[in-house]
């Protein structure tokens, strides 16, 4: 009988011991957050626009570019896409641009280029797309005369309005 007794003891410390031992918990608080991210990336310089014909009475033939792209990745909603010049252009000489929209944005189309920002690509939220089209095209009066120059094209991303 004493043998079963220290049996039933000793079962009986066994479970109570286990049950003593419960699992010990440690916790953290995370901070996080997400910033505004809106990146603009153009694929290179489009090939020289050249002028160099016309019809009879009618002014020089336009001349276009489509071999480059653009990349955009924006978390934000109402974003726009905005292009400048760094320079007046000549008397007489106009360049536009075109870029096609990514998905759920509306594009301006042919758009003129001046010094003051003009919207090119508006309604833009969320996105990251690429290999989005671009197309230059230059024209030029006959008052023109004969030029050559360089100008740069400024994208950036605003908030729409």
């Amino acid at each position: 009988m004493e043998t079963r007794r220290s049996l039933t003891i000793a079962a009986v410390l066994a479970l109570a011991t286990a049950g003593s031992g419960a699992a010990q918990t440690a916790t953290q608080v995370v901070n996080f957050r997400v910033d505004p991210v809106n990146q603009l990336a153009v694929s290179g310089n489009p090939a020289p626009l050249v002028i160099s014909a016309s019809i009879a009475g009618e002014n020089p033939t336009s001349a276009t570019a489509s071999t480059t792209t653009y990349a955009i990745s924006t978390n934000e909603s109402n974003q726009k896409i905005v292009a400048s010049l760094d320079q007046s252009l000549p008397s007489g000489i106009g360049l536009e641009v075109t870029l096609a929209a990514p998905n759920g944005a509306s594009s301006r189309g042919a758009t003129a280029l001046a010094t003051a920002g003009t919207d090119v690509v508006t309604g833009i939220s969320a996105t990251a797309s690429s290999a989005l089209p671009i197309t230059y095209r230059l024209n030029a009066a006959v008052s023109a005369g004969v030029s050559s120059a360089t100008r740069t094209v400024t994208y950036t991303i605003v908030t729409g309005s």
